[in-house]
């Protein structure tokens, strides 16, 4: 799946144990799917999913990973990824924007996008089996992108992958059913029932739609107006989340929360965000008890590289290179909630806390 700066990979063992241990749980809805791994993860272990995100390149990975059922649509998409693999790079708008305005992947690589794209949009096929493809398509560029991991920090030099060739692969889809839906979380809360509601919101000023411009472009396929070094949409400039705002997200999570209808909620945050541990025990608590697993983790990788002005020279210094995630557990039973707390911290059953 995509690099990701919310992704939860190193997460998802403790996710699905806290999920184990919670009683009579059979499904699940994922607010904020994100790159659709945590749906994809409770997918695969037997839970019925529904994934929501109300950008378009989150709801074509949710469309892919969820709600696809591998059994219908597995071969036909074999194909149709290999008759993409045979198409010829054509320059197009993503060239002239991604590889020659700005430096997402090599141009002889954007050249296959442009032209993979464009095949993809002239079948218009049906929702789902365009999902498998523009999936196939992102994590194959993905793969030979020149960024440190976000789509506005791309390197001065290419990266070594980026001068290798793209090459589409297949994505790992599940048999049996499930859901995506691309709506404001606090309607998807309202719309749909589940056992179990998993909620990793924004946290802070970071903006899923700024930092991931690119695959909101391209599975779009409208070829926006762009700004900035980096060639963002405008839609960036105009679409501002509450959840990436200060003053408000204390409102938008407290909607979200009312509208939701399931008996447990786990909610993921981190200590870089923009609520304190006590304003989201105290938010939470209006759902029921509230048990709180915390663990370490080294931060994003841009981080970890240090910051950098436009010209690519080093300025400042980072002020820490690790930061807690903390899974709150909620719902009527204390006692469930401390066995799925114990369970999330030691997803490898030994009863140790396991650090990634």
């Amino acid at each position: 799946m995509i690099k990701y700066i919310g992704s939860k990979r190193v997460l998802v063992p403790r996710l699905l144990a806290a999920v184990r241990a919670l009683p009579h749980v059979h499904s699940v809805l994922d607010l904020f799917s994100g790159t659709a791994r945590v749906g994809h993860a409770l997918k695969q272990t037997g839970y019925r999913v529904t994934a929501n995100d109300h950008l378009a390149y989150a709801h074509a990975l949710a469309c892919c990973y969820v709600q696809t059922d591998a059994r219908k649509l597995r071969r036909p998409a074999g194909r149709l990824i290999a008759e993409l693999a045979r198409v010829p790079g054509r320059a197009g708008y993503f060239t002239e924007t991604f590889c020659v305005r700005s430096r997402f992947v090599h141009p002889r690589n954007g050249e296959r996008v442009d032209a993979i794209r464009e095949a993809i949009a002239k079948w218009n096929l049906p929702p789902e089996l365009e999902a498998v493809l523009l999936t196939s398509l992102m994590e194959a560029a993905d793969r030979v992108d020149s960024t440190t991991g976000l789509q506005m920090a791309y390197l001065k030099s290419w990266a070594p992958r980026a001068l290798k060739a793209l090459e589409l692969r297949m994505p790992e889809l599940l048999p049996g059913p499930g859901t995506a839906a691309q709506l404001e979380a606090v309607d998807a809360a309202a719309r749909f029932e589940a056992d179990v509601a998993y909620l990793d919101p924004p946290y802070n000023q970071h903006s899923y739609l700024g930092n991931y411009h690119v695959w909101e472009s391209l599975v779009r396929w409208d070829k926006p107006a762009t700004y900035g070094t980096a060639c963002k949409r405008i839609q960036c400039r105009a679409y501002h989340s509450p959840f990436n705002s200060k003053r408000r997200i204390h409102g938008a999570l407290r909607d979200v929360l009312a509208a939701l209808r399931t008996k447990w909620l786990i909610v993921s945050f981190n200590n870089e965000g923009y609520l304190s541990r006590a304003q989201l025990e105290e938010l939470l608590a209006a759902r029921g008890h509230v048990e709180v697993a915390e663990i370490d983790f080294k931060r994003y990788v841009g981080a970890q590289i240090g910051i950098y002005n436009p010209h690519g020279e080093k300025v400042g210094r980072v002020g820490h290179l690790r930061n807690k995630e903390y899974l709150y557990l909620v719902g009527p039973d204390r006692a469930a909630l401390t066995r799925a707390r114990d369970a999330a911290l030691a997803p490898d059953g030994t009863g140790q806390l396991t650090l990634p």
